[in-house]
């Protein structure tokens, strides 16, 4: 700890008040005779010092203080307690726990600072109390977050222990740490003699009454010459069988199934092969598969003045969806498209109404329906004709004439979700031609982009979409094509204006939901082991929120088993959790009368039981020993626990020394009052006592 003086006024004024205090002291303490010689020169100095320091606090002094300590060396023990590493064996692993407690201990004697970490994303918890139960292993995600933890703290080293199977994230080996990984080695190297389902393929929709692919990959190691049957099960029901003569050794097979979609919902299917004799591990021999089938694509009608790129670009931008239906029909190739065979479900019109209103007769009763509409403009859109047909804007423009102008995101739109840093390559995309004229927002309009000229940002909109009850959108500008043409230039992807368009799209043609009790699972998909959170809403004849209602909540299994609860929700809490359920598709149905009357609130849902663990149980040395080359750490086996505490001790780092600085004004400092007032009362005794009052 150290000390200094910070000057707020010049130093020179220090002299000043010496010769202040000097004067002071002289003038008050000439020769007397009542007192001593040696009395007047120590009254004199009481009175010298104690004016002089008030003197030099009025010229407000800094103090900084400056306190160093030196950081004890950290060292963190992370251990990988994924299911895979049940295959050393229990006594390995109890082992294992007993000597990192030694470890730990013998650390401690020599000053060192121990901490654990694991899957978990825990850190100083247990040893004794760890589970080794997780489904997946990210090694890399489990030094990153030991290197986030403790940032800023002397860390030197890092004690991973882990069979080196990873099955998430990146190998650690790929990143940057600035402290040694010190590796232990748990587990066989030796590939066990096994039969594996290792992935299953299917699309994520298929649609009611048709087929659909499911292909498998099944591995097998030490069965050569040997054959399996491969099931496709549903239900316990099996749907198809294939066999499979594996002809080496170490050898991968392809198996593909066709099945039917016959019900619609989320289907739980099953790829499962015999379990043959000599096999390791029977657990990897079957793998899950989760499929929503649903009864047909919502249909979109895409009705265009003329040929242009930007119906191309549309109709490539809405394929994408799987769940879309698009037809597109040119009118000036084809002037009565027949487009009242089909209910659609979305209206999008490419320059429609013209300046001519033209076609009105067609596209003028679909959106009279009521369909949600967006409108695309071009060169040959009639404004006027659009203002009698949206309740999105109105534009008040001259036949001809138009403004080159970029797009600008709208920071404030917040009724769909769009990441704002992704959005900013809006921007850098070219120009597209708009109408030139004013622009006037209708009531529930919002805008999505702003007109850009230049690098000036304008308040004209250029995409907007109306939240009302009839929602549709218009697009003002002419050159989607060239927007993604220039993204995949700069990113070779097309993802941001694809996503605007889509989001739009599934927006506007959303049914509205008017029931009053809305029971729904935070998410479609859990994992085995994760709490199902459902979220509830309940609303009253104007759509405001209720609480403190009994809600009954039956969920039921494939096999029909059915799980009863009760609960009621309330201002602060309105969430319902459940625990323990196993893998497999839910359905669940949610009842409570609200004023009077039964409203239900039904769904689905999937718990997941993910088998990564299960696939791959031959341990992966190699990478571990990789990691702690790069990181100049070590590799060790799990005997060497000793070699392992002379690694760390003989692991010389500069210490790391934190420095706190305080600054504090001289006029603060209590004890500067208490020595002026001990020096004045001291002169006052001595002169009371001497006779000097």
């Amino acid at each position: 700890m150290k000390f200094d003086f910070l000057f707020q006024s010049s130093p020179w004024f220090i002299p000043l008040c010496l010769l202040a205090g000097g004067l002071y002291a002289f003038a008050l303490y000439q020769k007397n005779t009542n007192w001593s010689k040696t009395q007047n020169y120590l009254m004199s100095a009481f009175r010298f010092v104690s004016v002089s320091l008030l003197c030099l606090l009025l010229l407000n002094f800094l103090i900084r203080q400056i306190t160093q300590t030196v950081q004890k060396k950290t060292v963190v023990i992370a251990l990988d307690n994924s299911q895979s590493m049940l295959v050393s064996g229990q006594k390995n692993l109890t082992d294992l726990v007993a000597n990192l407690n030694k470890l730990k201990e013998d650390l401690k004697s020599e000053e060192y600072n121990i901490a654990f970490a694991s899957l978990d994303d825990e850190t100083n918890q247990s040893l004794e109390n760890l589970k080794f139960n997780k489904k997946t292993t990210d090694l890399s995600g489990l030094l990153s977050g030991v290197k986030n933890a403790f940032e800023g703290e002397n860390l030197t080293d890092v004690l991973l222990i882990s069979d080196g199977i990873a099955n998430q994230g990146v190998s650690p080996a790929s990143n940057s740490f600035n402290f040694a990984v010190h590796t232990v080695g748990l587990g066989d190297t030796i590939p066990k003699k096994d039969i594996a389902v290792k992935s299953v393929y299917a699309n994520k929709v298929a649609y009611l009454g048709n087929k659909f692919p499911v292909q498998a990959d099944v591995s097998a190691f030490g069965f050569s010459g040997k054959s399996t049957n491969v099931y496709l099960k549903q239900g316990g029901k099996v749907l198809d069988k294939q066999t499979l003569v594996f002809k080496q050794n170490d050898d991968l097979k392809t198996v593909t199934f066709n099945t039917t979609a016959n019900q619609i919902g989320v289907q739980h299917l099953v790829v499962e092969t015999d379990v043959l004799g000599g096999e390791f591990s029977s657990r990897n021999n079957r793998q899950d598969l989760y499929v929503e089938v649903i009864d047909g694509k919502e249909k979109i009608l895409l009705l265009a003045l003329a040929p242009h790129p930007d119906i191309k670009a549309l109709k490539s931008i809405i394929e994408k969806n799987e769940n879309y239906e698009l037809d597109i029909k040119v009118l000036t190739e084809n002037p009565n498209p027949d487009v009242a065979s089909k209910p659609y479900d979305l209206l999008i019109l490419h320059q429609l109404p013209d300046y001519f209103n033209s076609y009105s007769n067609i596209f003028k009763p679909i959106i009279d329906k009521g369909t949600p509409t967006m409108f695309v403009l071009g060169n040959q859109s009639g404004t006027s004709y659009l203002n009698q047909l949206n309740q999105v804007m109105q534009i008040s423009s001259q036949a001809g004439q138009s403004d080159k102008v970029t797009g600008a995101y709208n920071q404030a739109f917040k009724s769909l979700n769009f990441e704002t840093e992704k959005m900013q390559l809006i921007n850098k995309l070219p120009q597209i031609s708009v109408p030139f004229g004013e622009f006037k927002l209708l009531p529930n309009s919002e805008v999505i982009l702003y007109q850009k000229v230049g690098s000036v940002q304008t308040q004209k909109p250029l995409f907007v979409v109306n939240t009302g009850a009839k929602k549709s959108a218009i697009f003002t500008g002419e050159g989607l094509w060239a927007w993604r043409l220039e993204e995949y230039q700069l990113t070779d992807k097309q993802e941001v204006v694809d996503d605007v368009v889509l989001k739009v799209l599934q927006f506007i043609s959303a049914k509205d939901d008017k029931r009053k009790l809305r029971v729904y699972p935070i998410n479609t998909e859990f994992l085995l082991g994760e709490k199902v959170v459902f979220e509830t809403e309940i609303y009253n004849a104007i759509y405001e929120k209720l609480y403190n209602l009994p809600i009954k909540l039956e969920i039921k299994d494939e096999k029909g088993v059915a799980r009863n609860f009760s609960y009621s929700t309330s201002p602060d809490n309105t969430k319902f959790e459940i625990s323990s359920l196993p893998a497999g598709v839910y359905r669940y149905r949610a009842s409570t009368t609200v004023l009077g009357k039964a409203e239900l609130s039904a769904g689905e849902f999937v718990i997941k039981d993910v088998q990564l663990e299960n696939l791959n149980l031959t341990a992966d040395f190699d990478g571990l020993r990789q990691l702690s080359t790069k990181t100049g750490g070590k590799f060790f086996k799990n005997n060497q626990f000793e070699e392992i505490k002379k690694t760390i001790l003989n692991h010389k780092v500069p210490e790391k020394i934190d420095a706190t600085e305080d600054l504090k004004e001289m006029i603060n400092l209590r004890w500067i009052f208490f020595v002026i007032l001990a020096l004045l009362t001291a002169e006052w005794v001595m002169r009371k006592y001497l006779g000097g009052y």
